[in-house]
């Protein structure tokens, strides 16, 4: 094995080559159960966990339980419908938004804060509104566990004619390289 061949995830394996490299979700629940190390969270908290494991380190606090609302929204939606706090961002609000809004509506960091934050007395409306507001604002950070989509931001902007299939081909190579190999 040379330094820039990914090894196999293994007991065996350093918590420091652990951390050299990609790994996704799926590899780190798998290796995860094998191991008899709870599986749930994000992926950070997955690989925390599994890099705690390999160090022989104690292992982090098990993630909270995500947040449920008691009370689910129901089609159809109006404007002033009100959002119960803790409610996610739903197919049935999604599906909402595309018809207020048209097929380019994403729930980006703006509109995933603004329900997040939402304490039960926000409608639809005002969630419109919030969705305006956010328009004109410049391109946000990508969180550190968004690793694809930072990825395809910055390549996209050094390759502006560039195609998805371009851009993907460059992601399966950089996300092979170790992390201190990466340009």
């Amino acid at each position: 094995m040379t330094a820039t061949e990914r090894p196999a995830l293994s007991p065996s394996l350093g918590a420091g080559e652990f951390r050299r490299w990609y790994w996704l979700k799926d590899e780190l629940q798998a290796f995860a159960r094998a191991q008899h190390l709870a599986t749930a969270g994000s992926k950070d908290q997955l690989a925390e966990r599994i890099a705690a494991f390999l160090a022989g380190a104690p292992l982090p606090a098990p993630a909270a339980p995500p947040r449920s609302s008691r009370q689910k929204l129901v089609p159809p939606l109006t404007i002033h419908t009100v959002v119960p706090a803790g409610h996610p961002c739903s197919q049935v609000l999604r599906e909402f938004f595309v018809n207020a809004l048209g097929p380019g509506f994403r729930f980006d960091a703006p509109m995933r804060e603004f329900f997040a934050a939402n304490d039960g007395t926000a409608t639809l409306a005002a969630a419109l509104d919030h969705w305006h507001a956010t328009r004109d604002t410049a391109a946000r950070p990508i969180g550190p566990q968004f690793e694809l989509n930072r990825f395809s931001r910055a390549w996209h902007a050094a390759n502006p004619g560039g195609t998805r299939d371009q851009m993907l081909a460059a992601w399966k190579t950089h996300r092979s390289l170790p992390v201190d190999q990466r340009g």
